[in-house]
């Protein structure tokens, strides 16, 4: 009886034991390759479109900037309880001119990202509770959710009972 209950736990755990890596890939496959044959100031809009589709995000201040994103993921070792773990990670930013020619290039990897220092500080918010903006906004907000002041109403009511 035990042996058969074995057998069983054993070819259920061998059955859904993969020896390949499960590989989630996100973005534009195969980023560095492809971006490769991007020719600074000679590459246009339609021709990044041609090779690496839409981007993935888009702004627009001085000049257009376009950002491409590749990011692969695969499951760690048994040790971290097969929690996913980035094994690539690139980023392309794009800054096209008015005229939608290329006209910077950077393209980073997970090493490059790595580097990059963040600023720790912060910003605070610009009034306190007993300002005037903070019982502006409040008394905004309260119009805003009882308009008609029926809430109010009915908490009378209810204290009066």
């Amino acid at each position: 009886m035990f042996k058969i209950l074995y057998i069983i736990i054993f070819s259920i755990i061998v059955a859904n034991c993969s020896f390949k890596p499960v590989v989630k890939h996100h973005g534009v496959p195969f980023l560095e390759k492809k971006q490769t044959s991007l020719v600074v100031n000679v590459s246009n809009k339609n021709d990044i479109k041609e090779i690496l589709g839409l981007p993935s995000t888009k702004s627009k201040f001085d000049n257009d900037v376009w950002i491409y994103i590749e990011r692969k993921q695969t499951q760690s070792n048994i040790k971290n309880l097969g929690k996913m773990k980035i094994f690539q990670n690139n980023v392309l930013v794009l800054e096209l001119d008015n005229y939608g020619i290329l006209k910077k290039k950077k393209f980073y990897n997970k090493d490059d990202m790595e580097n990059i220092k963040i600023v720790s500080n912060t910003t605070e918010a610009g009034f306190r509770k007993n300002s005037f903006i903070y019982d502006f906004m409040s008394s905004m907000r309260q119009k805003i959710n009882d308009p008609l002041g029926q809430r109010a109403k009915k908490r009378k009511q209810i204290n009066q009972q």
